[in-house]
């Protein structure tokens, strides 16, 4: 398992929180997904080999939110 941290701009709200942990938890080969919201911040964790960061960051994006690093 890998563990990730990916800074996202534009969530504030619980709205936003469940909407990212939802998008990545159902992607295949991901464990965890934890939103702070107060560091505009997501942990990851995940099965590299069953998906990449592209994917978690095509995930996050199509919520409707930028991934910055």
């Amino acid at each position: 398992m890998k563990e990730l941290t990916l800074e996202v701009r534009g969530m504030s709200c619980g709205h936003c929180k469940t909407s990212v942990e939802g998008a990545l938890n159902e992607l295949k080969g991901v464990t965890e997904a934890t939103v702070n919201l107060e560091a505009g911040t997501v942990d990851v964790t995940f099965d590299e080999n069953q998906v990449t960061k592209a994917q978690l960051t095509d995930a996050i994006e199509e919520q409707g939110y930028d991934v910055v690093a």
